[in-house]
């Protein structure tokens, strides 16, 4: 259940997440999220990441950040 969050958001990627082995790549990642029941939605952001391999949960929430942000998710600068 994602209550309520949708797939771009960074408390829902670690959700299905949880419990991970570090180091992992993405292959793990989507695979590891897939076993949680992730959503489309999520496994999407994952895809977006880039490849390589991730140390920690930081790791990945960083990755996360910048697949985020060229999907369009991020943050725009109004002026």
């Amino acid at each position: 259940m994602t209550r309520g969050l949708g797939g771009h958001s960074p408390a829902n990627v670690t959700h299905y997440l949880k419990g991970i082995d570090f180091p992992a790549n993405k292959e793990d990642l989507l695979e590891h999220a897939k076993k949680n029941g992730a959503e489309d939605a999520v496994l999407e952001m994952i895809e977006k990441m880039p490849d390589g391999e991730f140390g920690n949960m930081a790791d990945v929430m960083s990755a996360y950040g910048d697949a985020d942000e060229k999907m369009g998710g991020g943050r725009q600068e109004r002026g």
